[in-house]
């Protein structure tokens, strides 16, 4: 890569300098900046908000904990099918917000205890690149042997369509004070589906818009199947291939209009159309960091057009996921100390949509499989021959795919409540490059949905035990 030109920084009232500055706390942030401590490395960490960033304060956590809530809410409708009598009143939206606000707080109060445990300096303000490897806070510059760029993401917008009480993003989602009495969501990746499926736990009426085919359009065409019918099940109405042509608000609903002539009015319009890089108005651009469509331009080592400079986490194009950000920036530090980590390849990142039903996949899928290898071979193996799915009355399944006739499992693809559980497993044998027999002849506990996965690799081996003709 090219470097650019050092441009001449601003006069500030005083310099502070560490073996590696951080902008940033999020997830690659902190887990860049802690890495780098455990090497030995001195190191600034700089974040305007709270560290933990958006995973742990308005993303990952507090949404998973609402999900949560949804569970228990689905549990107790449905608890005399278990001869359990039990009686849903309702939601308590404000005890709600109190479990999941806990949940946040007690993480964050534990990850402030690491960076201190590891010495680590943090700054709280808003950082702006300013050239090399500076980063200038409220007239002081903080300077690093190497810089590590992690400012995040945040919740994309539409034009035309104007946020407001009841026009909302993930953010102002998380902060309802109470529960909708029917919802819109626009837009059918992760974050839709996830919040489509709490607000229906919770008794709402929801609609999903998805201008594409089908929903979570970056999974398995399999996989979207699965959720649709599961969602259809819920009563989640899903209009696929559809776009908003307008959202009004007004002070008791929102009127939408659709591509195809469909006027809705709903309590609330949730638009979930992905997540930008944070990267637009601290320094960036200006002083010699490349960007293509709002993302910082890396190589595969992670490093910017500016010598000494690296990127992690959302701003990098590729998944927008927090484990990746954490990947990324232990990579970096262990990089900074002079070791020589191995990247891990994007199609390894294991992806789970915390739905109910859940999906979680790694590797490929068919269409990218055939694409790369010609010749495949797939499975599915249907929860309703699992034990443990029937105990916890949940279908769907799980398919594997494998390269040619003989070669290595190179996707796995799961549908159900908690297979995300299973993604580990799942992650190590196509990492790994296993067969599918090698996998299947490991001893999977009776009975428990990890079992699935073992039947699934050995139907797909051509030795099947519970299986029918």
């Amino acid at each position: 890569m090219t470097k650019a030109p050092m441009t001449k920084a601003p006069m500030t009232t005083g310099e502070r300098h560490s073996d590696v500055v951080v902008l940033g706390g999020g997830s690659g942030g902190y887990a860049c900046a802690i890495r780098a401590a455990q090497l030995g490395l001195s190191v600034t960490l700089i974040e305007a908000d709270k560290v933990g960033g958006t995973c742990l304060h308005r993303g990952c956590i507090p949404t998973k904990a609402l999900l949560h809530s949804a569970e228990v809410a689905d549990s107790a409708r449905t608890s005399e099918q278990f001869g359990v009598r039990a009686r849903f009143d309702g939601i308590d939206i404000a005890q709600v917000h109190d479990y999941k606000n806990g949940t946040v707080e007690r993480l964050y109060g534990g990850l402030q205890g690491l960076l201190a445990q590891h010495k680590i300096t943090i700054v709280n303000g808003s950082g702006t690149y300013v050239g090399g490897r500076s980063i200038d806070v409220d007239g002081t510059r903080y300077t690093g042997t190497s810089l590590v760029l992690a400012t995040g993401s945040y919740p994309r917008g539409l034009p035309g369509i104007e946020l407001g009480r009841r026009i909302l993003t993930s953010d102002q989602a998380l902060e309802l004070d109470q529960v909708p009495t029917s919802a819109t969501v626009l837009g059918g990746g992760v974050i839709g589906v996830e919040f489509a499926s709490l607000w229906r736990s919770f008794g709402a009426e929801v609609t999903i818009v998805e201008a594409l085919p089908r929903l979570i359009a970056a999974e398995d065409p399999w996989s979207s199947k699965q959720l649709e019918r599961a969602y259809h099940k819920r009563g989640i109405v899903c209009k696929t291939s559809t776009k908003m042509v307008s959202a009004k608000e007004a002070a008791d609903s929102v009127r939408i209009e659709l591509g195809d002539g469909t006027i809705l009015d709903t309590d609330v319009l949730l638009v979930a159309v992905g997540r930008g890089p944070r990267t637009s108005g601290i320094g960036f651009a200006e002083n010699g960091i490349n960007l293509d469509k709002g993302f910082v331009v890396a190589d595969e080592r992670l490093r910017t057009a500016v010598d000494g400079v690296y990127a992690v986490g959302d701003i990098v194009p590729g998944l927008a996921l927090a484990h990746r950000g954490f990947q990324q920036g232990i990579f970096v530090a262990e990089q900074i100390a002079g070791k020589d980590p191995i990247p891990v390849a994007e199609h390894l990142i294991p992806r789970v949509t915390y739905s109910h039903p859940e999906v979680a996949s790694v590797g490929l899928g068919e269409e990218a499989a055939r694409t790369q290898y010609g010749d495949i071979c797939t499975v599915v193996y249907d929860l309703a021959g699992n034990g443990k799915s029937q105990i916890l009355r949940t279908t769907g399944g799980i398919k594997v795919i494998r390269s040619g006739t003989k070669g290595p499992v190179v996707g796995v693809h799961l549908v159900g409540d908690r297979v995300g559980e299973l993604i580990g497993e799942a992650q190590l044998a196509v990492a790994w490059e296993a067969l599918p027999d090698e996998v299947g002849r490991f001893i999977h506990a009776h009975p428990s949905q990890n079992e699935a996965l073992g039947e699934a690799m050995l139907a797909l081996a051509g030795t099947p035990l519970h299986a029918h003709n």
